[in-house]
């Protein structure tokens, strides 16, 4: 089977690369980089984790810390998106197991929030897929992992180019059209334990200049716990039209819908008696997101590329629920003889993003140097209606009693980034690379709260940082680098920070949001092709993180505060190795691995408050919530033949729910000690020839009962029941 890779998407010629006789002559960048297209015959089921070039696309990555993860060569559950087997190789990521089987990907790394992977910049095809990048940035869109080709992790020490979150980006690259012929069909069915059935249906091929890829798919399963189904489906089209050999234009559209059933938080004697019961069988959630988006790529001269990027987000995110602690029953009253009226919540998102970037190759003094840089400009409108009336029925149904919205607010945002990074080849070995990126811009909050005086509601939030970063490589060898750097990066203060939760509840009408680093040094490459590492120190410096305080006003009245109080720092090791101890044959090849992939994180609050009982304690010193000490994730690799498989074995180390690092649980499960966990999964590839892939798999062999961490917002505060034993199976064919 064959994959064609592009190394870069630059192509270098340029007045400095000819010689005097007008003859090209080879430059030391053209000795330091490949920029041909390249041709690799893959013998071997086993992909391991591989890293982006050092320049990608329109973006320098020489000198940051990058994963590839090549979703042919995993062994797991790609149906259900289980996360621990499609980062199983990637240190230190977080995975938050918490609503319904494949629904989405909740992942962090380096101590950060793993709500709906929402410190990522995260993208599809290039294309960003936030909600809302500074009111909710949330990726509710949700695509069928079938469709996914590689994913594309790039730590926060690329906040410059891609945007100013502190995790970095992750890419879904989606696969590519078959290009060899007018019409190709794939199917992958899955089957599974707890009612799972899935179906990915896709056709692609090319006709003349233009090439084509669309799929359908469609999943179902009634979840591990009671009263924890799930419907989803997602589509997605893409036409790509070659204008010119050196200008194409692509539009995509994505769509991904899903009604997840939500069966409740639970207490930890609830947890002990039974996991997989259900506190609450009439609450739902529903996203419902459109991603389209126009590319238009143009290689302008060998030596410079373009490329404009206009795309957006649209759609809703929807709830209906009996929002309330697990030990507080939704029962049915003995006047009404119906349930009480349920809660409907609705947030409707317009988010568009023009991005402009241009690549550049060049020389100063014979010095090779690569230019990246651009403008992005965001137009983001957010509705959010909250605490609805609905009805008292039991079924997924948005119909309001009551016109009115206890909250019903309007979040505007327009925002400019420019950014520039540039990239200089001392040496065919040495490479730096400064940059800097400027944002600009305002967020507006409006509307009305019933219980909140209006004239402290409207609220504007200013979004002015100037961020610099740097980063630097040298080449050991061919396969063998060191790697350095630092960026400064923001996080915009999100809609859930500004709503004051009740009547003791007020908002600082100066909130800023908060800003720091991220620094990281470390080695990667492989030794004779037996040993494969990448082993980094990093830390992350968080300031003005939100909090709550206790004040008083000037009548002496008590009240809670949302400001920004509080400072954290984590710092920590992420290591990733993997020995081939066994690897013989070509076509029909033995392979036998060993991998490592192992975090230890330390982090702290620097500052910060909570309140207990209407007083102000300090958090400086404590653990930051959710952040678990250790994360590994270890695994025995074997291939014979056409047959690959992994016996892996996950760790998680305990944290805490809360910054006072509460040990003993409350009584509702809210607060307390999350406890660590270790799980053991096994699953297995088949591929006969081409047309024919047979995956299988058991998970959690032990039928470890456990959980991730205790929310205290979506889908509801306590203990979320992460699934049990498992078993899969899927067939995949191509025509």
């Amino acid at each position: 089977m064959k994959y064609i890779f592009y190394t870069l998407s630059l192509f270098v010629t340029s007045f400095s690369a000819f010689g005097q006789n007008g003859k090209k002559e080879k430059s030391d960048f053209d000795k330091v980089l490949d920029l041909n297209e390249v041709t690799i015959e893959q013998r071997r089921n086993i992909i391991h984790t591989e890293r982006l070039p050092d320049v990608h696309n329109t973006y320098i990555m020489a000198g940051k810390k990058s994963e590839v993860v090549q979703l042919e060569g995993v062994n797991g559950n790609i149906a259900e998106k289980t996360g621990r087997h499609i980062f199983a190789r990637i240190p230190g990521v977080f995975v938050y197991d918490m609503d319904g089987s494949g629904n989405q990907i909740n992942i962090s790394t380096r101590g950060l929030d793993p709500h709906r992977s929402w410190e990522y910049n995260i993208r599809q095809n290039g294309v960003i897929t936030n909600s809302d990048m500074y009111g909710y940035p949330a990726s509710h869109y949700s695509p069928a992992m079938e469709s996914i080709q590689r994913v594309e992790l790039v730590r926060g020490t690329a906040s410059l180019q891609f945007g100013a979150q502190f995790g970095g980006m992750i890419n879904y690259v989606t696969k590519g059209p078959d290009t060899t012929r007018a019409f190709a069909f794939e199917t992958i069915n899955s089957a599974g334990s707890f009612g799972l059935f899935s179906s990915y249906n896709a056709i692609s091929g090319k006709v003349g200049k233009l090439t084509y890829q669309a799929y359908y798919q469609t999943r179902h399963s009634n979840g591990y716990r009671k009263n924890a189904g799930s419907n989803a489906q997602s589509q997605f089209v893409s036409l790509s039209y070659e204008v010119t050999p050196t200008l194409r234009i692509k539009a995509e559209l994505g769509r991904s819908k899903y009604i997840y059933q939500i069966p409740g938080p639970l207490t930890d004697a609830m947890f002990d008696a039974d996991p997989r019961q259900a506190t609450r069988s009439r609450n739902y959630f529903n996203p419902d997101i459109f991603i389209p988006s126009i590319v238009i790529d143009w290689q302008i001269s060998p030596a410079t590329q373009l490329k404009l990027t206009n795309s957006g987000v649209y759609g809703a995110r929807n709830s209906v629920m009996f929002d309330a602690f697990a030990n507080v029953p939704d029962t049915i009253s003995s006047v009404t003889k119906s349930y009480r009226a349920r809660q409907v919540d609705i947030d409707n998102f317009k988010s568009f993003t023009s991005e402009l970037r241009l690549l550049h190759q060049y020389q100063i003094a014979g010095i090779p140097n690569i230019v990246s840089g651009g403008v992005q400009y965001m137009h983001n409108k957010l509705r959010r209606r909250q605490q609805g009336k609905g009805t008292t029925g039991s079924d997924f149904d948005l119909t309001l009693t009551d016109p009115n919205f206890g909250r019903d607010l309007y979040m505007n945002t327009d925002n400019i980034a420019i950014f520039i990074e540039n990239m200089i080849l001392f040496t065919p070995q040495w490479s730096v690379s400064p940059g800097f990126r400027i944002e600009s811009g305002k967020t507006d909050m409006t509307g009305k709260i019933s219980y909140y005086d209006p004239q402290n509601l409207p609220n504007t939030i200013k979004h002015k940082f100037p961020l610099f970063g740097i980063s630097s490589q040298y080449r050991i060898s061919n396969n063998n680098r060191a790697y350095a750097g630092f960026s400064q990066a923001y996080r915009p203060v999100v809609f859930k920070d500004i709503i004051p939760a009740s009547v003791l509840e007020r908002v600082d009408k100066s909130l800023k949001d908060s800003y720091g680093y991220n620094l990281e040094a470390g080695v990667s490459g492989n030794v004779r092709d037996v040993l494969k590492y990448d082993i980094s120190l990093f830390q992350v410096m968080v300031h003005h993180r939100m909090g709550t305080v206790s004040m008083r006003d000037e009548a002496n009245n008590a009240y809670l505060l949302r400001t920004t109080t509080g400072d954290s720092r984590t710092r920590g090791v992420e290591a990733y190795l993997e020995y081939t101890a066994i690897q013989t044959g070509e076509t029909l090849p033995t392979e036998l691995s060993i991998f490592t992939s192992t975090s230890y994180f330390d982090a702290k609050y620097m500052k910060g408050n909570a309140v207990v009982n209407n007083e102000n304690t300090s958090v400086a010193g404590n653990r930051v919530e959710g952040v678990p000490t250790w994360i590994s994730r270890n695994g025995i690799q074997f291939q014979y033949k056409k047959l690959a498989s992994t016996l892996q074995y996950s760790y998680v180390s305990s944290n805490f729910a809360n910054p006072l690092n509460t040990i003993e649980p409350s009584a509702n499960g809210t607060i307390g000690k999350v406890p660590g966990y270790g799980l053991l999964d096994f699953n297995a590839t088949l591929r006969l020839g081409t047309a024919y892939t047979l995956r299988m798999g058991i998970n959690n062999i032990t039928n470890k009962q456990y959980y991730t961490k205790r929310p205290t917002m979506y889908p509801g505060a306590g203990i979320w029941t992460s699934d049990g034993r498992s078993f899969q199976i899927s067939v995949g064919i191509k025509i």
